[in-house]
Protein backbone atom coordinates (compact mmCIF):
# COMPACT_ATOMS: atom_id res chain seq x y z
CA UNK A 1 0.00 0.00 0.00
CA UNK A 2 1.52 3.24 -0.52
CA UNK A 3 1.87 6.15 1.60
CA UNK A 4 -1.29 8.31 0.39
CA UNK A 5 -3.36 5.54 0.68
CA UNK A 6 -1.77 4.40 3.93
CA UNK A 7 -2.56 7.89 5.37
CA UNK A 8 -6.11 7.96 4.10
CA UNK A 9 -6.55 4.67 6.10
CA UNK A 10 -5.69 5.60 8.87
CA UNK A 11 -7.64 8.99 8.76
CA UNK A 12 -10.69 7.16 8.13
CA UNK A 13 -9.99 4.85 10.88
CA UNK A 14 -9.27 7.92 13.13
CA UNK A 15 -12.65 9.25 12.55
CA UNK A 16 -14.42 5.59 12.69
CA UNK A 17 -15.27 6.39 8.88
CA UNK A 18 -14.39 3.02 7.55
CA UNK A 19 -18.11 1.79 7.53
CA UNK A 20 -19.53 4.78 7.13
CA UNK A 21 -23.34 3.86 5.54
CA UNK A 22 -24.32 7.60 4.19
CA UNK A 23 -22.59 9.13 1.00
CA UNK A 24 -18.86 10.40 1.34
CA UNK A 25 -18.74 13.67 -0.13
CA UNK A 26 -15.70 14.60 -2.25
CA UNK A 27 -14.77 18.13 -3.39
CA UNK A 28 -13.38 17.37 -6.73
CA UNK A 29 -11.59 20.27 -8.67
CA UNK A 30 -9.82 17.23 -10.80
CA UNK A 31 -6.19 18.84 -10.17
CA UNK A 32 -4.18 16.15 -8.43
CA UNK A 33 -5.11 16.77 -4.70
CA UNK A 34 -8.26 15.93 -5.15
CA UNK A 35 -8.11 12.97 -8.05
CA UNK A 36 -5.80 11.47 -5.85
CA UNK A 37 -7.70 11.54 -2.49
CA UNK A 38 -11.70 10.59 -4.86
CA UNK A 39 -9.27 7.78 -6.57
CA UNK A 40 -8.39 6.33 -2.99
CA UNK A 41 -12.04 7.26 -0.91
CA UNK A 42 -13.30 5.13 -4.02
CA UNK A 43 -11.37 1.90 -2.51
CA UNK A 44 -13.03 2.21 0.78
CA UNK A 45 -16.00 3.42 0.38
CA UNK A 46 -18.30 2.30 -2.98
CA UNK A 47 -20.57 5.34 -2.15
CA UNK A 48 -18.31 7.85 -2.98
CA UNK A 49 -20.11 11.16 -4.85
CA UNK A 50 -18.02 13.53 -6.26
CA UNK A 51 -19.17 17.20 -5.99
CA UNK A 52 -17.75 19.77 -8.19
CA UNK A 53 -18.63 23.69 -8.53
CA UNK A 54 -17.45 25.45 -12.13
CA UNK A 55 -16.61 28.74 -10.61
CA UNK A 56 -17.18 29.69 -14.63
CA UNK A 57 -13.87 32.14 -14.55
CA UNK A 58 -11.96 31.34 -17.35
CA UNK A 59 -14.64 30.50 -19.66
CA UNK A 60 -14.39 27.20 -22.58
CA UNK A 61 -11.52 26.40 -20.12
CA UNK A 62 -13.93 25.78 -17.14
CA UNK A 63 -16.29 23.63 -18.86
CA UNK A 64 -13.75 21.74 -20.44
CA UNK A 65 -12.42 20.71 -16.67
CA UNK A 66 -15.73 20.14 -15.39
CA UNK A 67 -16.31 17.48 -18.43
CA UNK A 68 -13.01 16.19 -17.54
CA UNK A 69 -13.98 15.73 -13.99
CA UNK A 70 -17.37 14.11 -15.33
CA UNK A 71 -15.69 11.53 -17.78
CA UNK A 72 -12.74 10.83 -15.19
CA UNK A 73 -16.19 9.69 -12.64
CA UNK A 74 -17.62 7.59 -15.18
CA UNK A 75 -14.69 5.59 -16.30
CA UNK A 76 -14.47 4.86 -12.47
CA UNK A 77 -17.90 4.39 -11.60
CA UNK A 78 -18.43 7.07 -9.19
CA UNK A 79 -21.51 9.21 -8.74
CA UNK A 80 -21.03 12.96 -10.16
CA UNK A 81 -22.74 15.96 -9.24
CA UNK A 82 -21.56 19.75 -10.20
CA UNK A 83 -22.93 23.49 -10.14
CA UNK A 84 -21.83 26.20 -12.32
CA UNK A 85 -21.62 29.64 -11.04
CA UNK A 86 -23.53 32.40 -12.51
CA UNK A 87 -21.61 35.32 -14.56
CA UNK A 88 -20.18 38.17 -12.76
CA UNK A 89 -18.69 36.70 -9.60
CA UNK A 90 -16.29 38.41 -7.86
CA UNK A 91 -13.04 37.04 -9.44
CA UNK A 92 -11.43 36.96 -5.55
CA UNK A 93 -9.86 34.23 -3.81
CA UNK A 94 -12.45 35.49 -1.16
CA UNK A 95 -15.48 35.22 -2.75
CA UNK A 96 -14.17 31.53 -4.81
CA UNK A 97 -13.64 30.49 -0.76
CA UNK A 98 -17.19 31.68 0.13
CA UNK A 99 -18.95 29.76 -3.02
CA UNK A 100 -17.49 26.56 -2.98
CA UNK A 101 -18.37 26.28 0.90
CA UNK A 102 -22.25 27.35 0.17
CA UNK A 103 -22.13 25.03 -2.26
CA UNK A 104 -21.02 21.95 -0.20
CA UNK A 105 -23.38 23.08 2.36
CA UNK A 106 -26.28 22.75 -0.33
CA UNK A 107 -24.76 19.07 -1.00
CA UNK A 108 -24.57 17.75 2.29
CA UNK A 109 -28.66 18.38 2.41
CA UNK A 110 -29.20 17.74 -1.03
CA UNK A 111 -27.49 13.64 0.07
CA UNK A 112 -28.10 13.53 3.28
CA UNK A 113 -24.42 13.80 4.57
CA UNK A 114 -22.46 15.14 6.94
CA UNK A 115 -18.62 14.16 5.93
CA UNK A 116 -17.44 15.93 2.61
CA UNK A 117 -13.66 15.48 2.04
CA UNK A 118 -11.69 18.26 0.46
CA UNK A 119 -7.87 17.66 -0.75
CA UNK A 120 -6.35 19.94 1.59
CA UNK A 121 -2.78 19.24 1.87
CA UNK A 122 0.91 19.44 3.32
CA UNK A 123 2.03 22.06 1.33
CA UNK A 124 -1.14 24.04 1.56
CA UNK A 125 -1.09 23.96 5.77
CA UNK A 126 2.76 25.17 5.00
CA UNK A 127 1.34 27.64 2.20
CA UNK A 128 -1.37 29.02 5.13
CA UNK A 129 0.71 29.45 7.94
CA UNK A 130 3.10 31.80 5.89
CA UNK A 131 -0.33 33.32 4.39
CA UNK A 132 -0.97 34.18 7.95
CA UNK A 133 2.41 35.00 9.32
CA UNK A 134 2.45 38.18 6.78
CA UNK A 135 -1.19 39.22 7.83
CA UNK A 136 -0.22 38.70 11.50
CA UNK A 137 -1.23 35.78 13.65
CA UNK A 138 -1.02 34.20 17.11
CA UNK A 139 -0.16 31.03 17.94
CA UNK A 140 -4.07 29.82 16.91
CA UNK A 141 -3.12 30.84 13.84
CA UNK A 142 0.01 29.10 13.68
CA UNK A 143 -1.89 26.20 14.10
CA UNK A 144 -2.53 25.69 10.96
CA UNK A 145 -5.63 24.11 8.88
CA UNK A 146 -7.69 22.13 11.00
CA UNK A 147 -7.74 18.06 9.83
CA UNK A 148 -11.41 18.37 10.96
CA UNK A 149 -14.11 21.17 11.19
CA UNK A 150 -17.51 20.55 11.05
CA UNK A 151 -18.39 18.13 8.69
CA UNK A 152 -14.99 19.00 6.71
CA UNK A 153 -12.45 15.91 6.83
CA UNK A 154 -8.56 16.71 5.12
CA UNK A 155 -7.37 13.07 4.89
CA UNK A 156 -4.32 14.31 3.06
CA UNK A 157 -2.97 17.18 5.40
CA UNK A 158 -0.13 15.23 6.40
CA UNK A 159 0.43 14.06 2.47
CA UNK A 160 2.93 16.08 0.71
CA UNK A 161 2.49 17.18 -2.56
CA UNK A 162 5.29 15.32 -4.42
CA UNK A 163 3.78 12.44 -2.87
CA UNK A 164 0.36 13.39 -4.18
CA UNK A 165 1.72 13.96 -7.64
CA UNK A 166 3.63 10.24 -7.26
CA UNK A 167 0.19 8.22 -6.61
CA UNK A 168 -0.97 9.98 -9.60
CA UNK A 169 1.61 8.72 -11.68
CA UNK A 170 1.81 5.19 -10.36
CA UNK A 171 -2.00 4.86 -11.00
CA UNK A 172 -2.47 6.39 -13.86
CA UNK A 173 -4.70 9.61 -13.53
CA UNK A 174 -4.62 12.42 -15.69
CA UNK A 175 -5.52 15.41 -13.31
CA UNK A 176 -6.88 18.85 -14.45
CA UNK A 177 -3.79 21.64 -14.99
CA UNK A 178 -5.86 25.21 -13.74
CA UNK A 179 -4.01 27.71 -15.84
CA UNK A 180 -5.01 30.24 -12.66
CA UNK A 181 -2.49 28.33 -10.75
CA UNK A 182 0.26 29.81 -11.89
CA UNK A 183 -1.15 33.21 -11.83
CA UNK A 184 0.77 34.78 -8.92
CA UNK A 185 -1.27 38.18 -8.46
CA UNK A 186 -3.23 35.45 -6.07
CA UNK A 187 -1.56 35.59 -3.06
CA UNK A 188 -1.49 31.49 -2.46
CA UNK A 189 0.02 31.54 -5.68
CA UNK A 190 2.93 33.58 -5.18
CA UNK A 191 3.48 32.18 -1.81
CA UNK A 192 3.62 28.77 -3.83
CA UNK A 193 5.94 29.94 -6.75
CA UNK A 194 7.84 32.35 -4.95
CA UNK A 195 7.94 32.33 -1.43
CA UNK A 196 8.59 28.44 -0.65
CA UNK A 197 10.96 28.14 -3.41
CA UNK A 198 13.63 30.78 -1.41
CA UNK A 199 12.85 29.02 1.68
CA UNK A 200 13.71 25.48 0.55
CA UNK A 201 17.08 27.34 -0.63
CA UNK A 202 17.78 27.90 3.66
CA UNK A 203 16.19 24.04 3.94
CA UNK A 204 15.11 21.89 1.77
CA UNK A 205 12.93 20.28 4.22
CA UNK A 206 11.08 23.34 5.27
CA UNK A 207 7.53 21.94 4.23
CA UNK A 208 7.90 19.55 6.56
CA UNK A 209 9.32 21.87 9.18
CA UNK A 210 6.64 24.66 8.95
CA UNK A 211 4.07 21.68 9.04
CA UNK A 212 5.92 20.86 12.83
CA UNK A 213 5.68 24.11 13.71
CA UNK A 214 2.06 23.90 13.04
CA UNK A 215 2.18 20.71 15.08
CA UNK A 216 3.27 22.26 18.12
CA UNK A 217 1.20 25.10 18.16
CA UNK A 218 -1.93 23.00 18.00
CA UNK A 219 -0.50 21.14 20.95
CA UNK A 220 0.33 24.61 22.43
CA UNK A 221 -3.46 25.82 22.31
CA UNK A 222 -5.01 22.77 23.30
CA UNK A 223 -2.87 23.57 26.72
CA UNK A 224 -4.59 26.71 26.56
CA UNK A 225 -8.09 25.64 25.71
CA UNK A 226 -7.74 23.19 28.58
CA UNK A 227 -6.74 25.91 30.81
CA UNK A 228 -9.64 28.40 29.81
CA UNK A 229 -12.44 25.28 29.92
CA UNK A 230 -11.38 25.06 33.44
CA UNK A 231 -12.20 28.67 34.56
CA UNK A 232 -15.42 29.59 36.36
CA UNK A 233 -16.08 32.32 34.17
CA UNK A 234 -18.89 33.16 32.16
CA UNK A 235 -17.80 36.48 30.58
CA UNK A 236 -18.44 38.20 33.94
CA UNK A 237 -17.02 41.70 33.58
CA UNK A 238 -15.63 41.90 37.13
CA UNK A 239 -13.71 39.06 36.98
CA UNK A 240 -12.72 39.54 33.22
CA UNK A 241 -11.12 42.72 34.42
CA UNK A 242 -9.13 41.01 37.50
CA UNK A 243 -7.92 38.41 34.59
CA UNK A 244 -3.92 39.14 32.97
CA UNK A 245 -4.27 41.47 29.86
CA UNK A 246 -3.10 38.21 27.55
CA UNK A 247 -5.74 36.23 29.08
CA UNK A 248 -8.47 39.09 28.33
CA UNK A 249 -7.13 39.17 24.75
CA UNK A 250 -7.48 35.30 24.07
CA UNK A 251 -10.85 35.05 25.66
CA UNK A 252 -11.49 37.76 23.27
CA UNK A 253 -10.36 36.55 20.30
CA UNK A 254 -12.13 33.10 21.19
CA UNK A 255 -15.49 35.08 21.39
CA UNK A 256 -15.12 36.79 17.86
CA UNK A 257 -14.29 33.02 16.43
CA UNK A 258 -17.36 31.99 17.73
CA UNK A 259 -19.68 34.70 16.69
CA UNK A 260 -18.00 34.31 13.24
CA UNK A 261 -16.79 37.84 13.23
CA UNK A 262 -13.07 39.29 11.31
CA UNK A 263 -10.67 40.50 13.86
CA UNK A 264 -7.20 41.20 13.98
CA UNK A 265 -5.32 42.96 17.06
CA UNK A 266 -6.66 46.13 17.00
CA UNK A 267 -10.30 44.76 16.62
CA UNK A 268 -9.86 43.00 19.31
CA UNK A 269 -7.49 45.77 21.55
CA UNK A 270 -10.27 48.03 20.75
CA UNK A 271 -13.40 45.64 22.24
CA UNK A 272 -11.18 44.81 25.41
CA UNK A 273 -10.84 49.30 25.80
CA UNK A 274 -14.68 49.35 25.69
CA UNK A 275 -15.23 46.73 28.34
CA UNK A 276 -12.77 48.22 30.46
CA UNK A 277 -14.64 52.00 29.77
CA UNK A 278 -17.47 50.94 30.46
CA UNK A 279 -16.91 47.91 33.51
CA UNK A 280 -19.22 49.97 35.80
CA UNK A 281 -22.81 50.65 33.53
CA UNK A 282 -25.66 49.41 35.02
CA UNK A 283 -28.00 49.59 31.61
CA UNK A 284 -25.09 48.73 29.89
CA UNK A 285 -23.73 50.23 26.30
CA UNK A 286 -23.33 48.87 22.97
CA UNK A 287 -20.50 48.55 20.54
CA UNK A 288 -20.27 47.72 17.34
CA UNK A 289 -18.62 45.13 16.02
CA UNK A 290 -20.65 43.56 12.26
CA UNK A 291 -23.64 44.06 10.46
CA UNK A 292 -26.31 43.31 12.99
CA UNK A 293 -24.31 42.57 15.47
CA UNK A 294 -23.04 44.23 18.87
CA UNK A 295 -20.58 43.90 21.78
CA UNK A 296 -23.16 44.84 24.88
CA UNK A 297 -21.21 45.44 28.02
CA UNK A 298 -22.88 45.78 31.68
CA UNK A 299 -21.21 46.19 35.46
CA UNK A 300 -22.48 42.42 35.31
CA UNK A 301 -21.65 40.52 31.84
CA UNK A 302 -20.72 41.43 28.42
CA UNK A 303 -21.30 39.66 24.78
CA UNK A 304 -21.92 39.81 21.38
CA UNK A 305 -26.11 40.47 20.65
CA UNK A 306 -28.04 41.19 17.75
CA UNK A 307 -29.66 44.84 18.00
CA UNK A 308 -32.60 44.82 15.42
CA UNK A 309 -34.40 48.18 14.96
CA UNK A 310 -37.50 49.26 16.49
CA UNK A 311 -40.95 47.39 15.20
CA UNK A 312 -43.50 49.69 14.74
CA UNK A 313 -46.04 46.56 15.12
CA UNK A 314 -49.11 47.44 16.67
CA UNK A 315 -52.09 44.96 17.33
CA UNK A 316 -55.77 45.91 18.87
CA UNK A 317 -57.14 43.30 21.53
CA UNK A 318 -60.83 43.89 20.89
CA UNK A 319 -62.22 40.17 22.57
CA UNK A 320 -61.13 37.09 24.29
CA UNK A 321 -58.77 34.71 22.55
CA UNK A 322 -55.36 34.42 20.83
CA UNK A 323 -53.34 36.70 19.18
CA UNK A 324 -50.00 36.34 17.09
CA UNK A 325 -47.48 39.19 17.42
CA UNK A 326 -43.62 38.26 15.52
CA UNK A 327 -42.93 34.86 17.60
CA UNK A 328 -45.15 35.60 20.13
CA UNK A 329 -49.10 34.15 20.99
CA UNK A 330 -50.76 36.78 23.27
CA UNK A 331 -54.11 35.60 24.96
CA UNK A 332 -56.49 36.84 26.97
CA UNK A 333 -59.21 34.76 28.86
CA UNK A 334 -61.74 35.07 31.31
CA UNK A 335 -61.62 33.49 34.92
CA UNK A 336 -64.69 32.88 37.17
CA UNK A 337 -62.14 31.98 40.49
CA UNK A 338 -58.73 32.97 42.19
CA UNK A 339 -56.17 30.87 41.11
CA UNK A 340 -54.39 28.36 44.28
CA UNK A 341 -51.41 30.40 43.56
CA UNK A 342 -50.76 33.42 41.72
CA UNK A 343 -47.86 33.23 39.20
CA UNK A 344 -44.36 35.08 39.51
CA UNK A 345 -44.13 38.05 37.17
CA UNK A 346 -41.60 35.82 35.33
CA UNK A 347 -43.70 33.22 34.18
CA UNK A 348 -45.17 35.56 31.74
CA UNK A 349 -48.67 34.81 33.05
CA UNK A 350 -51.36 37.35 34.97
CA UNK A 351 -54.32 37.62 36.56
CA UNK A 352 -55.76 41.19 36.12
CA UNK A 353 -59.04 42.59 36.70
CA UNK A 354 -60.35 44.12 33.33
CA UNK A 355 -63.41 46.24 33.24
CA UNK A 356 -63.45 46.52 29.18
CA UNK A 357 -61.20 46.36 25.87
CA UNK A 358 -61.63 49.65 24.78
CA UNK A 359 -58.80 50.70 23.46
CA UNK A 360 -56.42 48.25 24.51
CA UNK A 361 -53.20 47.54 22.10
CA UNK A 362 -50.46 44.81 22.25
CA UNK A 363 -47.22 46.48 21.24
CA UNK A 364 -43.45 47.67 21.30
CA UNK A 365 -42.60 50.60 23.83
CA UNK A 366 -43.36 54.12 22.65
CA UNK A 367 -41.69 57.54 23.68
CA UNK A 368 -43.65 58.99 26.51
CA UNK A 369 -44.92 55.33 27.93
CA UNK A 370 -46.26 55.54 31.55
CA UNK A 371 -46.84 52.63 34.26
CA UNK A 372 -48.30 52.44 37.60
CA UNK A 373 -46.10 49.90 39.07
CA UNK A 374 -48.04 47.57 40.97
CA UNK A 375 -48.46 48.58 44.65
CA UNK A 376 -47.45 52.26 43.93
CA UNK A 377 -49.49 55.52 44.22
CA UNK A 378 -48.30 57.48 40.80
CA UNK A 379 -47.13 56.69 37.83
CA UNK A 380 -43.49 56.71 36.50
CA UNK A 381 -41.62 56.88 33.06
CA UNK A 382 -41.82 53.38 31.58
CA UNK A 383 -38.02 53.99 30.59
CA UNK A 384 -36.96 54.44 34.44
CA UNK A 385 -39.82 51.10 35.32
CA UNK A 386 -37.60 48.79 32.82
CA UNK A 387 -34.01 50.51 34.69
CA UNK A 388 -35.46 49.87 37.89
CA UNK A 389 -36.21 46.15 36.77
CA UNK A 390 -32.89 45.67 35.36
CA UNK A 391 -33.42 45.25 31.25
CA UNK A 392 -30.33 45.43 29.34
CA UNK A 393 -30.77 48.44 26.65
CA UNK A 394 -30.53 46.34 24.07
CA UNK A 395 -33.79 44.19 25.18
CA UNK A 396 -36.35 47.30 25.68
CA UNK A 397 -37.45 47.31 22.51
CA UNK A 398 -37.87 43.50 21.52
CA UNK A 399 -40.36 43.68 25.16
CA UNK A 400 -43.93 43.05 24.43
CA UNK A 401 -46.78 45.14 26.33
CA UNK A 402 -50.32 45.48 27.31
CA UNK A 403 -50.91 48.88 26.30
CA UNK A 404 -53.95 51.47 26.80
CA UNK A 405 -53.09 54.46 25.15
CA UNK A 406 -49.42 55.54 26.86
CA UNK A 407 -50.13 53.56 29.73
CA UNK A 408 -48.55 50.30 30.24
CA UNK A 409 -50.64 47.70 31.70
CA UNK A 410 -48.73 44.71 31.39
CA UNK A 411 -45.09 44.18 31.31
CA UNK A 412 -44.42 40.24 30.37
CA UNK A 413 -41.99 38.89 32.68
CA UNK A 414 -41.44 42.26 34.36
CA UNK A 415 -45.23 43.21 36.02
CA UNK A 416 -48.64 44.70 36.03
CA UNK A 417 -49.93 47.49 36.28
CA UNK A 418 -51.68 48.67 39.80
CA UNK A 419 -54.65 49.94 37.54
CA UNK A 420 -55.51 46.09 36.86
CA UNK A 421 -54.44 44.27 40.19
CA UNK A 422 -56.84 42.14 41.35
CA UNK A 423 -59.15 42.56 44.82
CA UNK A 424 -61.01 39.79 45.44
CA UNK A 425 -61.49 37.68 42.09
CA UNK A 426 -59.91 37.75 38.47
CA UNK A 427 -61.87 38.56 35.78
CA UNK A 428 -59.02 37.30 33.30
CA UNK A 429 -55.76 35.71 32.39
CA UNK A 430 -53.34 36.90 30.44
CA UNK A 431 -50.32 34.92 28.94
CA UNK A 432 -47.55 35.69 26.45
CA UNK A 433 -45.71 32.25 25.27
CA UNK A 434 -43.37 31.25 22.27
CA UNK A 435 -45.43 30.35 18.61
CA UNK A 436 -44.43 27.09 17.61
CA UNK A 437 -42.46 26.91 13.81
Amino acid sequence: MDKATEKVKYFLEKYNLLNYERPFLAAFSGGYDSMCLLDILAKFNSNVIAIHLNHNWRGIESDKEEENCKLFCKTKHIKFYSEKLPDGIQKTETAAREARYEFFNRCAKKFNSDVIFTAHNANDNAETIIYRITKGTGIKGLSGICEKRDIFYRPLLTTRRDEIEEYCRQNNLFPNNDSSNKDVKYKRNLIRHNVLPELEKINPNVIDAINSLAQNAQNENLLIEDYLNKLDFNYETEKFITFSKPLQLRILYDLFLKNGLDYDKSRIERALEFIEQNRTSKSGKTLSAGENLWLFVTNKYFRFINKTSKNDLEINITQCGEYVFENKIFSLEPVSKSPPQYPDDKDCIAYVNLGNFDGLTLRHRKDGDIIKPLGTDGTQKLKKYLNEKKVPSYEKDRLIFLALGNEILWAPSLGISDKIKVVTTPSHVLKLTDREN
